[in-house]
């Protein structure tokens, strides 16, 4: 080993002999040709170790340099310290070029860490986004699906109401009153109740979406009338013959037959034309009410009913007077309460009722609830029949929607000076009769049509001149009496300059502007209009002039 010496540098305090480092030495076999810090042109060669050989001086810049602060060779090596007290240097990182390459390199993956934790986070977000779409896509879905399902167990189709389409065409207006939208609606107990198919409420619901107003029409279920094809009988069972004796095969055609029984039973009584049907069962209302939250409005008196206690927690008292909110089973019973007050006041009490729900189902709170209309919904679909199509229902809504509360009015036949009705026994039953006479309507008839006047004649409000132009004595004023009960404004009656007329004559003086009352004078006279005024005939302020005829004792109005 003595052979392996150290080359003596300017740079070192002395030479070193006869050491090893780090108990390295080169086998004899073997000469190292370069220095150690040279290890390019290192090589080994199997001749004798030169005794030139020796190691580098650490100062090549290979990433290491010598440190400035010496360490004792016993440190080291202790086989060195044996033969020198000699320090040597001790490499230590390097500061220079490869240290800023190094930082630069971990700044980089610093901002590619954050840029994969931003990545991760856009991830998760788009991930909580597909979710909640999908979340919303399933919901809207499922309420699509059952309100679908709804509309098919409810509006079946079937009804039509001319003036319910947004332009009206005016061919389609058969006659007077097709102006209006009239809703027939019967409220019957349904399953489970004594009678479930007697109708307990008939009511007239009569809506002019050309002067925006409701009117409600409460008919009393003792109404002694004539059934078509099942004689004298109070007219709450109309419904229930229709339906029971039914050749149907589903309780959808059982339903339609017995409305069909019905509305040819009432429009001998009210004289005006129904364009829709509508079936609701006690359980429909009472779960309506309660999936808007309920009812509120103002009680105007105190209702008091002992003969309904059993169904009221056995308390009398059904409500007290003052603001309160009803729940369905309270709703129920104050509209069906009927043996302590009047049928008008309880007429009043179901319009109160219809419009505090119509408000209800209206109101921001419930109309952009799903789960309060799906539950609305739901209530409807089991326990309602009607003739509405989809588009009929939405266009009602339209409508329905710009009507104020304050327009929607209730009709009264026995309240004076409508007290058309009244009581009386027969056979001994209690029931309900015009005062005019049993089955003698013409009174009623007209009170009603002017009072739901058709919603074109209103408008157009046109000046009719009646001449009789017949030897017969007050065919004019018979005229002029079936004109004014449709809400025609007649303003004069007389004779025609000549009695020879064969056949009637409309005049149309305004040249068709006032298309709606043309038409429906066309189709009750019979005759097509014309502009030219007959010799002798001073209108004045008229636009209309009929001149009768001979023929004018047919009637062609199909609710005459």
């Amino acid at each position: 080993m003595d052979n392996l010496k150290f080359k003596k540098h300017a740079s070192s305090p002395s030479p070193h002999t006869g050491a090893n480092v780090d108990g390295f030495v080169s086998p004899e076999s073997f000469k190292r040709t370069g220095s150690i810090g040279d290890i390019p042109t290192s090589s080994y060669s199997s001749e004798p170790q030169s005794s030139q050989s020796k190691l580098d001086d650490f100062r090549r810049p290979y990433g290491f340099h010598s440190s400035s602060q010496p360490i004792a060779l016993a440190s080291v090596a202790p086989s060195v310290a044996q033969s020198s007290t000699a320090a040597i240097p001790v490499p230590i990182l390097n500061t220079g070029p490869r240290r800023r390459s190094l930082l630069h390199r971990n700044k980089r993956r610093r901002l590619s860490t954050g840029v994969r934790h931003h990545r991760r986070w856009l991830t998760i977000v788009k991930r909580v986004g597909l979710g909640l779409a999908t979340l919303v896509l399933l919901t809207g879905l499922y309420f699509g699906i059952k309100i679908y399902i709804i509309q098919k167990n409810i509006f079946k189709g079937g009804g039509n109401a001319p003036a319910l389409a947004q332009n009206v065409d005016i061919s389609q207006l058969r006659g007077e009153g097709d102006g209006r939208v009239n809703i027939l609606v019967l409220g019957v107990g349904g399953p489970g109740h004594e009678g479930p198919d007697l109708s307990d409420t008939i009511l007239l619901a009569s809506i002019d979406p050309t002067n925006n107003q409701t009117a409600m029409l409460s008919i009393p279920r003792d109404l002694w009338v004539q059934i078509p094809g099942y004689g004298s009988q109070k007219i709450n069972a109309a419904f229930a013959y229709g339906k029971q004796n039914s050749k149907a095969k589903d309780e959808a055609g059982k339903t339609k037959d017995g409305l069909a029984l019905v509305e040819k039973t009432i429009t001998t009584v009210i004289g005006v034309p129904i364009h829709y049907h509508v079936v609701v069962n006690f359980a429909a209302f009472k779960q309506a009410v309660d999936a808007v939250g309920g009812v509120t409005f103002d009680v105007p008196e105190q209702l008091y009913d002992p003969t309904i206690a059993w169904e009221n927690h056995n308390k009398a008292i059904i409500a007290p007077k003052g603001v309160q909110t009803f729940d369905g089973a309270r709703a129920l019973l104050y509209a069906r309460s009927r043996e302590t007050s009047t049928d008008f006041a309880r007429a009043e009490r179901q319009r109160q009722l219809i419009i505090a729900l119509k408000e209800k189902v209206l109101s921001a709170g419930t109309y952009s609830n799903p789960l309060k209309i799906s539950q609305l919904l739901s209530s409807l679909g089991n326990n309602v029949y009607t003739d509405f199509s989809t588009g009929d229902i939405s266009r009602l809504y339209q409508v329905g929607a710009q009507i104020p509360s304050s327009s929607i009015f209730s009709l009264d036949l026995v309240t004076p000076p409508h007290n058309f009705l009244t009581t009386g026994p027969l056979n001994g039953l209690s029931i309900v009769l015009p005062r005019a006479g049993l089955f003698e309507y013409d009174d009623i008839q007209n009170y009603v049509r002017n009072a739901l006047k058709d919603g074109f004649i209103q408008s157009e409000n046109a000046q009719i001149m009646i001449l009789n132009g017949t030897e017969q004595v007050g065919v004019a004023s018979a005229k002029s009496k079936e004109l004014k009960s449709f809400g025609y404004n007649v303003i004069s009656v007389a004779d025609a300059p000549t009695t020879n007329y064969q056949h009637t004559v409309f005049v149309d003086l305004r040249n068709g502007a006032k298309k709606y009352t043309k038409n429906y004078l066309e189709k009750r006279l019979g005759v097509t209009a014309t502009t030219t005024l007959p010799a002798g005939i001073t209108p004045g302020t008229a636009d209309f002039v009929i001149i009768l005829g001979t023929d004018t004792t047919a009637s062609t109005n199909p609710t005459n």
